[in-house]
């Protein structure tokens, strides 16, 4: 892990945090003590994330270079996964259990020891969602919690935390349908943060930090779509075959 170079009373003019271009190849940009609503909105509208792993231990905030971003329309669906959408095997809905699926989120993994997701971190997403800026996106298998993912909107960019599936796809399902609705709402981006081969099958692509950070800025002047997000049950249909059917992680966990 780089050594951070900066703490979050190294402060720019308008933001809590040091300037993201100047941060290491590996993206460290600052650290504290602070999680709060105001300070992860300030964060996010300058293409920063916090990411650690202890609530003991300070916050970690970080902008890697390269970027893993998708278009809404670029995501990758399969045949086989789009028949298994059109079957209505899932119910997506969003924002019915973002505390749930947060929750499952910060299940250890089968490939990993422990979680990054804290108790800590779980309550700051709370209370953005609480403050109509965290959405989360859920499927379904009757009325048990099969997969989902959850992240933060400003603007017109999505900024994907997490995704987890109890059954083969819905984590793939939920990614699918919240990419149809947020190209239904013109949305520009999804950012992926850290780039994995899991992501890339998926369709996100690699983007250099500071061509992230210049769409992030300009993101800054676009209205946010707050509030409880309600699904579109065509857009997925209307989005057609490019929420890509052509061609067969936000991340599965970081």
């Amino acid at each position: 892990m780089p050594k951070s170079t900066s703490t979050l009373s190294n402060r720019r003019a308008g933001s809590a945090f040091p300037d993201p271009r100047h941060a290491s190849r590996h993206g460290l940009v600052a650290y504290g003590n602070e999680l709060t609503p105001p300070l992860l909105i300030d964060a996010y509208s300058h293409g920063i994330f916090p990411w650690f792993d202890d609530d003991s231990q300070p916050v970690l905030w970080w902008s890697p270079d390269p970027r893993a971003v998708m278009a809404p329309a670029d995501m990758h669906v399969s045949k086989s996964l789009r028949k298994k959408i059109r079957a209505g095997v899932f119910r997506v809905t969003a924002d019915m259990a973002f505390a749930e699926v947060a929750a499952a989120c910060a299940e250890p993994r089968a490939n990993s020891a422990g979680t990054w997701i804290t108790r800590r971190m779980l309550a700051a997403y709370e209370q953005l969602h609480d403050l109509g800026f965290a959405h989360s996106v859920e499927t379904w298998i009757g009325k048990d919690l099969a997969g989902g993912l959850y992240g933060v909107s400003l603007g017109r960019m999505f900024f994907g935390e997490s995704m987890f599936s109890r059954v083969p796809d819905a984590s793939k399902v939920a990614l699918a349908h919240l990419a149809a609705q947020l190209r239904a709402w013109d949305f520009n981006l999804i950012d992926c943060q850290i780039p994995t081969g899991h992501l890339a099958s998926l369709g996100a692509r690699e983007m250099p930090r500071r061509t992230f950070l210049e769409l992030v800025a300009a993101n800054r002047g676009c209205p946010d779509r707050r509030g409880r997000w309600i699904l579109d049950d065509l857009a997925f249909r209307d989005a057609g075959p490019g929420t890509r059917g052509t061609r067969s992680g936000t991340r599965e966990a970081r």
